[in-house]
């Protein structure tokens, strides 16, 4: 467990959570696990529903899979074998809404032009790739650390951050996790250097509160009550709204209890572009 300046209690559910994103974080996991949200399926159905995936890494990855717990393979007498999610397995499945819900809010898309109306509006994107373009922001090294210090701290000096987030590493350290989550629009720096997280970065709080009840196998229900990502009474804005990066969109999820999401056929591969509210800011984040 990373060693932090935060009480025990806090430092051991941001391990927890830090190990769930890692456990998520490589690519195509979770489009292998929403894949197998519905029911079980033959390798064979699975290989189809992700074409691009070659069995080299499609086979390994279901392996890894089961090892964590998520995946179960079921053998049957007649040599068939079905891959589906294991129960802690499918619990997880509303926390990947949560994650989903805030990429779909805050993470850039391209726009195209719509045939029937005529307007540039916001190309759809997979449920499954809001996910991963989510996970890949706050998973990295530090960059939760870094996110729970400033929830706890508000605004804080570099020198402040890395005492919280990473106390027994050189204070320099602490600046290229800080400048990634700046230039993903999850922190927002002043002049004189002090940071504070964006609507985006506090956005992140249903997110955070799923993945700690379901790392510490707690009920979602209780999530809300999380110590650090509880809600927060509204705050002004630090700076002008942004948008997210690596892959930016729109603002605000709104901070509430948790809901068991009900996946249906079509969800990892189709995803309904979300509304822009009236009066945003035009995207100036980077692109998928």
């Amino acid at each position: 467990m990373a060693t932090t300046g935060l009480p025990e209690s806090i430092s051991s559910d941001l391990s927890r959570v830090t190990q769930s994103l890692q456990m998520l974080a490589p690519r195509w996991n979770v489009w292998v696990l929403m894949t197998l949200a519905e029911k079980p399926l033959r390798y064979r159905e699975i290989r189809s529903a992700l074409p691009w995936l070659p069995d080299s890494q499609l086979h390994p990855k279901l392996g890894k899979l089961a090892d964590a717990g998520l995946v179960e393979r079921t053998e049957f007498e007649s040599r068939t074998v079905l891959y589906g999610l294991s129960v802690r397995g499918r619990e997880l499945l509303p926390v990947l809404g949560a994650i989903a819900t805030w990429g779909g809010k805050h993470l850039e898309k391209d726009m195209v032009l719509d045939p029937v109306s005529g307007n540039r509006v916001p190309k759809a994107v997979p449920r499954a790739q809001d996910m991963e373009d989510t996970i890949a922001l706050i998973a990295p090294r530090q960059a939760t650390p870094i996110l729970w210090a400033l929830r706890i701290r508000g605004v804080s000096s570099a020198k402040a951050l890395a005492a919280t987030a990473m106390p027994e590493r050189h204070l320099t350290n602490v600046y290229p996790p800080l400048n990634r989550l700046a230039e993903d629009f999850l922190v927002t720096k002043d002049r004189q250097g002090n940071a504070e997280l964006t609507a985006a970065g506090r956005d992140l709080a249903p997110v955070y509160q799923a993945l700690s009840a379901w790392a510490a196998g707690r009920p979602l229900t209780q999530a809300t009550r999380h110590p650090v990502w509880a809600p927060q009474a509204a705050r002004p804005l630090a700076s002008p709204a942004m948008w997210a990066t690596t892959q930016p969109r729109t603002p605000a999820v709104p901070t509430t209890p948790v809901r068991a999401a009900t996946w249906k056929p079509g969800d990892l591969f189709s995803h309904t572009a979300p509304a822009r509210p009236a009066g945003a800011a035009p995207t100036t984040g980077r692109t998928r």
